[in-house]
């Protein structure tokens, strides 16, 4: 009978621990989508040219390094804002472009797109509980698998394989935001940082996706 007891104590510490990671997570990943935004206006406000892949790249890989380096710590905290805020800084001119050619439709149907994803997916593993483990190695190695085929076609130029690795990111993208909710829900995830940033880039990633998809269908 104290070894039930002892088990129906563990599990329930066990699922308090896992909801205060997941309201953390949710709070952090709405305060960096806010401080983005606002970097993204002031990049748009100042006219910041685009700065091509490269130079937004080596810098969010720094910042990305730093901020898992540091994320049992506040500077993790530091670094995430400023990985996020990084992100929406280079996105600026890129919206700057869209509006320009095309207005504000495209950029505010994948505003919506991105946050109906994004809500139903995590919808629905919170509804479900499904622990999605079996998926990690399969997520990582596409994953892998896609970045190295980007910076190849930055290479290549190859419009072709550009459209189909955008569709595969999509994909990707979608899984990780079930695979890292289920992770937080289940107790494989027990650090709030690293689990925003996750969130944060497929976010950012469906939104960039979604974002050239109309706007290819916009295009005369």
């Amino acid at each position: 009978m104290q070894e039930n007891d002892f088990t129906v104590a563990g599990q329930q510490q066990l699922d308090v621990a896992a909801a205060k990671v997941l309201r953390n997570t949710y709070t952090l990943l709405a305060a960096t989508v806010l401080f983005s935004t606002a970097a993204a206006a002031f990049s748009m406000a100042t006219q910041m040219p685009y700065l091509g892949p490269w130079v937004t790249l080596i810098p969010y890989f720094g910042l990305l390094y730093l901020t898992n380096k540091f994320k049992n710590s506040s500077l993790g905290l530091v670094f995430v804002f400023a990985l996020t805020g990084w992100l929406g800084f280079t996105i600026g001119p890129i919206l700057n472009f869209y509006l320009a050619t095309q207005g504000s439709e495209p950029i505010l149907l994948s505003l919506g797109g991105t946050a109906l994803i994004f809500f139903s997916l995590s919808g629905y593993i919170l509804v479900t509980k499904k622990d999605l483990s079996f998926m990690t190695g399969f997520l990582m190695t596409g994953m892998l698998v896609v970045f190295i085929a980007v910076i190849a076609n930055l290479f290549l130029e190859i419009s072709a394989l550009s459209l189909a690795l955008s569709c595969m990111i999509l994909l990707l993208a979608s899984g990780m935001i079930l695979w890292q909710t289920s992770a937080i829900i289940h107790g494989g995830e027990t650090n709030y940082i690293s689990a925003t940033v996750t969130l944060f880039v497929m976010i950012f990633n469906i939104f960039q996706i979604l974002l050239m998809f109309i706007g290819m269908g916009d295009d005369d």
